[in-house]
């Protein structure tokens, strides 16, 4: 297990305009011996490989050729394994810094379309107004269709103070929507947290990233000083994951000592491991940052908060925590990525981000395809927009024991319907308009405002349309 962490590992959802998310990331050398190939495939692919060459209108090259080659067969796996050049492999480096050039969009693709999944608060993004769910079908002059994630990225990255013009497609808008945005350093604080009212703490983990575990830490200090807490709500909505040892810190915050976390299963020997809340599976140098914490941490009343942005590493700690009944979870179904990557090297400064394992909260589910179902469902209104999941996604891995993983066409409806008060298919195109984006932790924020409803013991509103008393649900 203390191998096993040692190993840079990552956990997230997408990719971010100057990094690559959607990672668990365990480097190490290729250990398995090399398997045969069938004689008659290999024949297949090189007849294929001089027919390009000799007959193709243009000349291609064989190093092209290549590489393209085997992004079509891993790519053809799942939506999160994929090839990796030398510039990907120094991405990988820059999201765990936080500190990026580029517009502050988390970005992934959806049938060879580059589609957001959320933009970072405080960005150019979410200021000009990008939505989740929107679909960048140009950036300049230059259409996005079949164009690979990492080059959409480097197209939308580039020196700050420079501008990008996005043509964007938007369900219940009727004409395309152009966004010119202006380059920043983005520099993404991963922890954000206040005083809601006397006695009751909010903290926000935004990502995953290096000294998130650390600055959590510094979050529950600060609201200590002020006083004994009577309730906490850790906000996770949108968080599209990060490093999985950050994950096991969170967790670990509220978890009494050597609980279970997590744990991963696959078919290699380095696939599996257990991960409890000790500081050999989340400290990698310096002192442990929770061993001094007010002891109170691990009993306050907690709610998470939860939505369909939430993925990976922070579903881990959402399910953590709720299988371990420290906090109520409340919100929306969670994303449902509970898969684990591997960075393979291959030379040449080269490697294979390779799908090898499935992660399972303490109890044993898994979150694959199906994410984290709230204890409490509360709707904020935004909602009726089609919540692009990991069961969505086309060649996600399967349910394990259901055979549910598509291997082409769309994703099976009966994994990821639609919530019950959206009556619109992912195909329709019938989607009503989203109302306006509200800042997370605002006075506005109305799941927020439910949390602490829940915390108090008062009626919890199941969703911002209802507003009759008999649409209320008491807290159990």
């Amino acid at each position: 297990m203390r191998d096993g962490m040692k190993k840079a590992s990552w956990i997230g959802v997408g990719a971010v305009l100057g990094l690559l998310l959607s990672l668990n990331i365990s480097v190490f050398a290729q250990r398995e011996p090399r398997l045969p190939i069938p004689y008659e495939d290999l024949q297949l692919l090189s007849a294929v490989f001089g027919k390009i060459k000799n007959d193709y209108v243009d000349p291609v090259s064989d190093d092209k050729l290549i590489h393209e080659a085997i992004t079509g067969m891993v790519r053809g796996l799942d939506p999160h394994s994929d090839f990796l050049d030398a510039e990907a492999f120094k991405e990988l480096q820059v999201d765990t810094q936080g500190k990026f050039g580029g517009l502050g969009i988390e970005v992934g693709v959806e049938n060879g379309v580059i589609r957001v999944i959320s933009p970072i608060e405080d960005t150019p993004a979410f200021k000009a107004g990008i939505e989740p769910g929107d679909l960048i079908i140009k950036i300049d002059d230059t259409a996005t269709q079949g164009l690979a994630l990492n080059k959409a990225v480097d197209k939308m990255r580039g020196k700050p103070g420079s501008t990008v013009v996005l043509t964007v497609l938007r369900k219940g808008v009727n004409a395309p929507l152009t966004f010119t945005l202006v380059r920043e350093v983005i520099n993404v604080k991963s922890v954000v947290s206040k005083t809601i009212q006397p006695g009751y703490g909010y903290i926000r983990v935004r990502k995953f990233q290096e000294d998130t575990g650390a600055d959590v830490a510094k979050a529950v200090t600060a609201l200590y000083a002020k006083g004994p807490l009577k309730g906490l709500v850790l906000d996770l909505r949108s968080d599209p994951g990060g490093l999985l040892n950050q994950a096991v810190a969170v967790a670990a915050t509220f978890l009494q000592k050597d609980a279970l976390v997590v744990y991963t299963d696959g078919r290699t020997p380095d696939s599996h491991m257990r991960l409890t809340a000790s500081s050999e599976n989340y400290l990698r140098r310096g002192s442990d940052y929770l061993s001094e914490l007010p002891p109170g941490i691990k009993t306050v009343p907690m709610v998470v908060l939860v939505d369909g942005g939430t993925a990976s590493a922070s579903e881990i700690v959402a399910g953590a925590l709720q299988d371990h009944k420290r906090a109520t979870i409340l919100g929306v179904q969670t994303f449902g990525k509970g898969s684990v990557q591997t960075i393979l090297p291959l030379g040449n400064n080269t490697g294979l981000k390779l799908t090898t394992a499935r992660y399972y909260t303490p109890s044993g589910r898994s979150i694959q395809a199906k994410g984290i179902v709230p204890d409490i469902a509360v709707d904020d209104g935004r909602e009726p927009m089609i919540r692009i999941r990991e069961a969505n996604l086309v060649h996600h891995l399967d349910v394990p024991g259901t055979g549910t993983g598509t291997k082409s066409g769309a994703a099976k409806d009966a994994v990821a319907a639609p919530a019950p008060e959206s009556k619109a298919r992912p195909d329709s195109g019938q989607i009503d308009v989203l109302p306006p984006r509200i800042e997370f932790g605002s006075a506005d924020d109305f799941q927020l405002k439910q949390a602490m409803n829940f915390l108090k013991g008062s009626p919890v509103i199941a969703s911002a349309k209802m507003d009759s008393p008999d649409t209320q649900a008491k807290p159990q």
